[in-house]
């Protein structure tokens, strides 16, 4: 039986768990949060790492440069119609975005979110370990494979799983470790 397919799909929901993590704010600068952020850029919505240059020149400041500072306005539009929670500071030529100090309560409250995304990712992996051991029950039923191999297959199905699962305990803890102690 083929794993690569489970393998594949598992790993997907894993990125996106990590892409989703990257986008949480810790306290920390960091140009992720913008990823979501779409500047009207002559009509066409686009990702302002397209129309701009981002550094983060210290720990709690993103500075946006953008290579054309007619859309200074637009980019300072469309960070503050965002949900990312700070107001951008434009000086005419580059826009500044200065992250607080978070506070315990907040520090919590983003550890509980990040936990409920990694229990998701969790449940999207045990729904495709379940999918696939269907996929082998009825093979078995069909005849193709035997009753052992219907047994080596749930059991290195769920050896991917467990493999799987301990990633996203992994990430969780050092997005954890991350939030609690910026």
């Amino acid at each position: 039986m083929e794993y690569n397919e489970i393998e594949e799909k598992m790993k997907k929901t894993i990125s996106i768990l990590d892409e989703n993590l990257s986008e949480v704010r810790a306290g920390r600068a960091n140009p992720a949060i913008l990823n979501k952020v779409k500047v009207d850029y002559y009509g066409v919505p686009t990702p302002i790492n397209q129309v701009a240059g981002i550094s983060v020149p210290e720990a709690r400041l993103i500075v946006i440069q953008p290579w054309d500072t007619s859309i200074l306005k637009e980019i300072e539009k469309a960070i503050l119609a965002s949900d990312i929670g700070i107001n951008p500071n434009n000086d005419g030529k580059v826009i500044r975005l200065s992250f607080p100090d978070l506070t315990e309560e907040r520090r919590k409250e983003i550890v509980k979110d990040i936990k409920k995304m990694a229990e998701e990712s969790k449940v999207a992996i045990r729904a495709i370990r379940r999918d696939g051991i269907d996929e082998a029950k009825s093979m078995q039923k069909e005849g193709l494979i035997t009753e052992d191999d219907l047994r080596n297959a749930e059991d290195d199905i769920q050896k991917i799983t467990d493999k799987k699962i301990e990633e996203i305990d992994k990430m969780l803890a050092t997005k954890e470790k991350e939030v609690m102690n910026v």
